[in-house]
């Protein structure tokens, strides 16, 4: 691997380390934008050129539909459907369930290894109707109805915006196309964002069950140096760490970072994906690599701050805008409201699943989290422990089947 890609996925994991990293009216519209056939072409083509459907979904044999919704802010969002299994679906009405990737990837990240290993592929197989989310800013959801990527305005948000608009215009373009109830998968930044959302009641009389992976909401015992002083950088004013609004894995600045980290006494930058995200036992080198050419994606410098200060304050709360008076504007008090994750209903049917090699979803971390669920309904919470997992092996383990997905299968049917 090159020593550029190697910054380039060292910036990646950098990023997640710092993550972890009934509704008003919904302004939303779906547009149905692909056919069901299926592509015969055995090599994908660039996703940049193409759809999520067209790169890495009808190549493997199954059907995809592209999908666009507008949030109630404006971005256009990019959502995929695989409506069935390989083998066909004999018209059946089948179980709605969405996907959402964490931070600085986008839906592609699920779909990396071969087509046998891959969730969505996998749900789909088992009888699920399956929805991929891309948040605002990547590279397939990098429009708005009126604001330009290579502006500022376009990057001013956070992962509370994700809470309060991309989830319910998501939830929206589901519910409305299957008039279900929809079981949720997240990842990372996707499971922080809807205990966030559950939190504050939202999405819940649309919801089945949440299954949450490497779930992250407490941020506090991290254990890379690295990572930790990753946060600690985004602490600053927000324009200031690299001069522009959107954060850029890819770009000049963002790499240069990097090395200024990777210089510090005590930082090991040679194993960059053990030391980031802790040592993953199952990954597929050339799955690696496909990453990498796929992979990252952009996302705002605001939501980098905001997940920094979810490390710094040891608390779930909306983005604090560092000064009492500009906090008083936004939310009427002086510090920014927390994400009360007690008020989760406790009958809402919750798997969640960790694993002990996890340097950003911590053991510990989770523990805070699974004492905020203490007063959930036991029958409605679903814990599974895997001692040997790290952060990436829940989406690209070569052995995820059958070390995670077969439980969640199991899980959705307890809940059809």
């Amino acid at each position: 691997m090159s020593l550029h890609s190697l910054f380039n996925f060292a910036t990646l994991c950098l990023s997640i380390t710092i993550v972890i990293l009934v509704e008003p009216p919904l302004q939303v519209f779906g547009a149905n934008r692909g056919s069901f056939g299926v592509m015969k072409s055995a090599a994908p083509p660039p996703p940049e050129q193409v759809g999520l459907c067209a790169a890495a979904v009808l190549v493997h044999g199954y059907k995809c539909q592209e999908f666009e919704v507008i949030t109630d802010d404006g971005y256009i969002l990019s959502v995929q459907r695989i409506p069935e299994g390989r083998a066909g679906g004999g018209g059946e009405k089948r179980q709605p369930v969405l996907i959402q990737h964490g931070v600085l990837v986008d839906g592609m990240t699920w779909l990396l290894n071969p087509a046998e290993q891959n969730l969505p592929f996998i749900l789909a197989d088992n009888g699920f109707d399956v929805w991929i989310a891309n948040t605002r800013g990547t590279r397939f959801s990098r429009r708005h109805a009126h604001l330009d990527p290579a502006k500022p305005e376009y990057w001013d948000w956070s992962w509370d915006e994700l809470v309060l608009h991309d989830l319910p215009a998501t939830f929206g373009i589901v519910y409305s196309q299957t008039g279900q109830k929809i079981h949720y998968v997240g990842h990372s930044l996707g499971t922080l964002i809807a205990l966030a959302s559950f939190s504050e009641g939202r999405l819940v009389d649309r919801l089945k069950s949440a299954v949450l992976l490497s779930p992250v909401a407490y941020l506090s015992h991290m254990t890379t140096t690295l990572g930790v002083l990753a946060a600690k950088s985004f602490l600053g004013e927000i324009t200031t760490l690299f001069g522009m609004a959107e954060f850029n894995p890819k770009g000049e600045p963002e790499a240069n970072f990097l090395k200024s980290l990777c210089a510090y006494p005590g930082v090991d930058c040679y194993d960059l994906m053990s030391a980031l995200t802790g040592k993953n036992c199952c990954l597929n080198t050339s799955t690696v690599e496909y990453f990498l050419k796929s992979e990252p994606q952009s996302t705002a410098t605001k939501n980098m701050v905001h997940l920094a200060q979810t490390v710094r304050d040891g608390i779930v709360s909306k983005f604090d805008y560092g000064n009492a008076d500009y906090n008083v504007e936004h939310y009427g008090e002086s510090k920014p409201p927390v994400y009360n994750l007690v008020n989760i209903p406790h009958d809402l049917p919750l798997f969640l699943s960790y694993g002990g090699q996890d340097a950003l979803s911590d053991e510990r971390d989770v523990g805070l989290l699974l004492d905020a669920l203490k007063f959930h309904d036991l029958d409605k919470l679903t814990v599974q422990f895997i001692k040997e997992y790290a952060h990436a092996d829940f989406i690209m383990g070569v052995n995820a089947k059958d070390r995670v997905y077969n439980a969640v299968i199991t899980f959705f049917r307890h809940y059809q």
